[in-house]
């Protein structure tokens, strides 16, 4: 099976009754419109501040922002606005303020678009399985990208979580009746959408995205899951698990 990686060992005989999808970076393209975004920052703020050092302190400034505006666009862009405080000893000019706010409406207007192979692979997953989709982030913009990803339909529900630790997904599949032994994840993040689903007993597919964010960096775990090139081959990996 091309593109397809297991760590620990050949497939077993597991089948689910239940898979769930992480969104951002996952079904659609998420990250490297943050990563565009924040080279934006740097050409506005280089004047002000060496691009490594002012990469540090918006990551620094983002970590410790999550608990008062969590994870997401409005976060980002009130962390970068902290950060060009900051960076300039409150000097910062009231046109770049402006600014970093328009790339956070261009952000949140940005088109949803597909990864290669999803549209195709989850409706056709959709007819032989129940499909859950667990994403992170703002209620707002999760559900404008859901709404707008043309995939809503094909999710027997939609969980909009502002963490994804192992009591999260426990509550998730707890309020739809799953059976961790048969319940499959699948997502970009190591941090989010690998480990915590391990620690309740379920079972996890990852398939890297091109960029990660630093705050989901972990280190990839030995055994019981499964690693992809491309969510192409997940139907290939199913029927021989």
């Amino acid at each position: 099976m091309s593109g397809i990686h297991i760590p620990g060992g050949g497939p077993g005989n597991q089948t689910f009754d239940t898979i769930g999808f992480d969104g951002d970076d996952t079904l659609w393209h998420n990250e490297s419109l943050f990563s565009m975004t924040q080279d934006r920052f740097r050409a506005l703020l280089a004047h002000a501040a060496d691009p490594t050092d002012l990469d540090r302190r918006l990551l620094e400034a983002e970590r410790a922002n999550l608990r008062v505006y969590g994870y997401g666009i409005k976060g980002f862009v009130l962390s970068m606005i902290e950060t060009a405080i900051a960076v300039t000893d409150g000097k910062v000019a009231a046109r770049d303020l402006q600014s970093l706010i328009d790339f956070g409406k261009a952000m949140l207007d940005h088109p949803v678009e597909l990864l290669p192979g999803v549209a195709e692979v989850v409706e056709a997953l959709a007819s032989r399985h129940r499909l859950v989709l667990i994403t992170k982030g703002d209620l707002f913009d999760q559900e404008s990208k859901i709404a707008r990803s043309g995939l809503s339909e094909l999710f027997h529900a939609v969980e909009i979580v502002s963490e994804k630790d192992p009591a999260t997904y426990r509550r998730v599949m707890d309020r739809h009746g799953i059976d961790p032994a048969r319940f499959l994840m699948v997502g970009n993040s190591v941090r989010s959408d690998i480990l915590p689903v391990l620690a309740t007993g379920a079972h996890a597919v990852h398939i890297p995205y091109a960029i990660t964010w630093a705050h989901e960096e972990a280190e990839v775990p030995d055994d019981h899951y499964r690693r992809l090139d491309s969510v192409r081959d997940l139907p290939a990996l199913l029927a021989a698990w």
